[in-house]
């Protein structure tokens, strides 16, 4: 299996701008920029695709080794929150914190604790990050 997104760039790393867009068409020109990276301007940014890629994945982990254990969730709610910070001349992606909520049904705190891990570590986005990833997990 391949995914593929395509990026466009016009113009300097400052003052340019661009846009991504996916196969599957749910990223269509979607703008990024300078502004929208570090200033908080409408639009997106790496960061912010890499923490949703990271909670997607991690989520259905889960999901797929609740359903291996015989379990139903009834939600589960994941946020990844993604660290970019300054190193040497650039940046890098040093952390992503996973917070899990979860709705499950005779589940107890071991077994969820136990498969929440294993999740993180087997999600392939978790496989490829080079940085530091934490998870707080909690039945609810």
């Amino acid at each position: 299996m391949i995914r593929k997104a395509k990026a466009v760039w016009h113009g300097t790393g400052r003052a340019g701008d661009g846009n991504l867009t996916s196969d599957s068409g749910v990223l269509e020109q979607t703008p990024y920029s300078f502004k929208t990276r570090f200033e908080n301007e409408k639009g997106t940014n790496p960061e912010e695709l890499i923490a949703a890629a990271h909670a997607g994945c991690f989520t259905m982990a889960l999901a797929f080794a609740l359903q291996g254990a015989g379990l139903t969730p009834t939600e589960l709610t994941t946020e990844a929150a993604v660290t970019l910070e300054p190193e040497g001349q650039g940046f890098r992606i040093s952390r992503s914190a996973l917070t899990l909520r979860a709705k499950v049904p005779n589940l107890d705190e071991a077994t969820f604790t136990k498969l929440a891990g294993e999740a993180e570590k087997n999600c392939p986005v978790s496989k490829v990050l080079n940085a530091a990833i934490t998870l707080d997990a909690k039945l609810v």
